[in-house]
């Protein structure tokens, strides 16, 4: 039996006094990529920052590697090996790239030779800027070095918030190529996107939340085939 990493149940979040999300559970266990998919503002969102404690939950409880992590300080989360790729990448403009995944690693005290080195071997084109700025990079390569700098905690959980936005489809698939390789690794994988085409050909599992509530739950392969997300979040092309 898989090892339950993450449990979520009947977390209810709010901000002034508008509910974002409304009691879901859910859970993500030991090596699985599981997705939450929606559109904008169903709350998806709003379940990882909570779950990193970067927001408090009005209710409900967070369970990760057996611990009630509910409320706990965002720094102790990440201490516990929970990682995030924060939307819109949020990397250190100033900072070189090497700079930028050293920070991934603030926590730690032992040798970062061997990460860095694997981080290098997802992101050649990393390795190739090492030197250079972040705020340099393309939009690609900072969403590449946003993933880099969460690797570089060692995570036992990985969230990933929206990694295609505002990106061109051939360098969404070539970073969805990737998270398929880091899974293959061994990691554990938490995904929110808006990308449901994608994010469900890469999940083990899937949840879908329409205004903050689970209203569909599968395999990545029985939400692709259902009809109800075909024609919701599938489209054209799949970009909902």
């Amino acid at each position: 039996m898989q090892e339950c990493v993450l449990k979520i149940e009947d977390l209810k979040v709010s901000y002034g006094g508008i509910q974002a999300v409304r009691g879901i559970s859910f859970e993500v266990n030991q090596g699985e990529i599981v997705t939450l998919i929606g559109a904008n503002g169903a709350g998806k969102s709003s379940t990882l920052r909570t779950i990193s404690g970067l927001v408090k939950a009005v209710g409900g409880r967070v369970t990760f590697m057996g611990e009630d992590i509910t409320g706990k300080d965002s720094t102790e989360i990440v201490s516990k090996g929970l990682m995030m790729v924060p939307e819109g990448r949020r990397i250190f403009p100033n900072l070189t790239v090497l700079e930028n995944l050293k920070v991934g690693a603030y926590l730690r005290n032992d040798d970062l030779s061997e990460d860095l080195e694997m981080v290098f071997h997802y992101f050649p084109r990393l390795k190739e800027r090492s030197w250079q700025a972040g705020g340099t990079l393309s939009g690609g390569e900072q969403q590449m070095l946003a993933v880099g700098r969460a690797l570089m905690g060692k995570p036992k959980l990985l969230m990933m918030d929206e990694l295609s936005l505002g990106l061109a489809p051939i360098v969404v698939q070539g970073i969805f190529d990737i998270i398929n390789e880091i899974h293959s690794s061994g990691a554990t994988v938490l995904l929110i996107e808006q990308n449901a085409n994608m994010a469900l050909h890469v999940a083990d599992r899937a949840y879908v939340i329409e205004n903050g509530k689970i209203t569909l739950s599968g395999t990545g392969k029985e939400l692709l085939e259902d009809e109800k997300v075909k024609s919701a979040y599938l489209g054209s092309g799949g970009d909902a």
